[in-house]
């Protein structure tokens, strides 16, 4: 399954390719990385998802965003999942360094199933060529991961047993504090993203259908027991560089529905819901622009069925909103590959590049304020399926 592309001008068309370029090209000082978790076990036959035979190791797929086009500068095998929202992957504010949450892997008494994960892997981008160089365990199911604007700080979801794991910051080396319960093991909290004053996070909760609200003192971490509640199964969660807003997906019941996104006014005290919007079946991925002009969202819309199902399609959906007056309204919208994941923006909000599963590609996508066009595809070996860049 192809994504609906006018045009298709460059193209990397192999692992081999990929490979040559990890250790052939150097990012260069304005670079801007994009960081691609690569699920090479499950693969979506038909609408069935199905563990793949003796897959090649999971791994990450790194481009340089701050180019045009877009160029791949590194891989690397790391375990990741498709399990979870696409913002399993963190990059850290001096892009140093990235991390990547692995939620299930390959039973190791049954092959053909997958188990929890409790990993995390700190990928080196500075490393020439970049290399994992150290793994932590952490709670059941790790999946959200964010950074804290000033980098000292790091907050995981552990979908499988509640929590949310805190790890502090020094240079390259993280290490695990403490965790927060947030309800049971059944409250699943998904993502977890900081406002950009540091001082407050926010939980998905896809689980009890909860956003929870955290305060932050430096390596102190708390939960205020304020929450709000938007949607069917809160999931993706991004927050605007300027504070006042943040939005996220609710994943629904699966059923061929139509899904919202729903907006957040971080002004109130405690923050609350404001505003709805329908988008379609399924709303994985969610970023902000970085000037927090615009909102991208990846709808899946269906592509992830049977094609005998009522509710099929052949294509995913990238919708870019545009923010004014703490409202949103939709200013673009394109077809790309199917079983959407992440979507992430370059720095000046022109480009954007938008997983798809079914493709095992990056579709490049440019914006100018009024369209969106699918300019190009990035192959990957493996289905993408958690995108992050620098969030400010």
């Amino acid at each position: 399954m192809k994504a609906r592309a006018q045009r298709i001008p460059y193209r990397l068309l192999s692992v081999p390719a990929l490979w040559l370029a990890a250790f052939a090209i150097a990012p260069t000082a304005s670079a801007q990385l994009a960081v691609s978790s690569n699920d090479t076990k499950v693969i979506n036959v038909d609408g069935v998802n199905k563990i793949v035979e003796n897959p090649a190791p999971d791994n990450v797929t790194i481009v340089d965003l701050g180019v045009s086009p877009p160029k791949v500068v590194g891989q690397v095998n790391a375990p990741g999942s498709v399990v979870g929202p696409p913002q399993s992957v963190a990059v850290a504010p001096d892009e140093s360094i990235a991390l990547v949450a692995a939620t299930t892997k390959i039973d190791p008494s049954d092959p053909k199933k997958t188990v929890p994960d409790n990993r995390l892997s700190v990928i080196d981008l500075k490393a020439s060529p970049q290399a994992v160089i150290a793994t932590l365990e952490l709670g059941v199911s790790p999946s959200g991961v964010s950074f804290s604007p000033d980098g000292k700080l790091v907050l995981v979801t552990n979908r499988g047993d509640g929590t949310v794991s805190i790890l502090t910051v020094n240079g390259k080396t993280l290490t695990p504090t403490g965790k927060i319960q947030l309800g049971d093991a059944k409250s699943s909290p998904s993502h977890v993203a900081f406002l950009p004053d540091g001082k407050r996070a926010l939980v998905t909760r896809d689980g009890d259908h909860r956003i929870s609200v955290l305060s932050v003192d430096g390596s102190n971490v708390e939960d205020t027991k304020a929450y709000m509640v938007a949607g069917i199964r809160p999931y993706s969660i991004s927050i605007s560089s300027k504070g006042d807003l943040a939005v996220l997906t609710n994943q629904g019941g699966g059923q061929g529905d139509t899904d919202i996104i729903s907006v957040i006014d971080l002004k109130k005290n405690p923050p609350r819901v404001v505003e709805s919007h329908s988008v379609g079946q399924i709303p994985e991925g969610v970023t902000f622009s970085p000037d927090g002009s615009h909102v991208a969202v990846m709808i899946q819309n269906g592509s992830n069925k049977p094609k005998s199902h009522q509710s099929y399609n052949d294509h995913s959906v990238v919708m870019v909103y545009r923010v004014e007056g703490g409202k949103l309204t939709l200013a673009a919208e394109a077809k790309v590959g199917g079983w959407g994941q992440g979507v992430v923006w370059s720095k000046d909000g022109k480009t954007l590049l938008a997983q798809s599963m079914l493709n095992k590609a990056l579709d490049v996508l440019s914006f100018d304020g009024k369209s969106l066009k699918v300019t190009g595809q990035i192959e990957v070996p493996g289905g993408p399926a958690g995108i992050r860049t620098v969030e400010k």
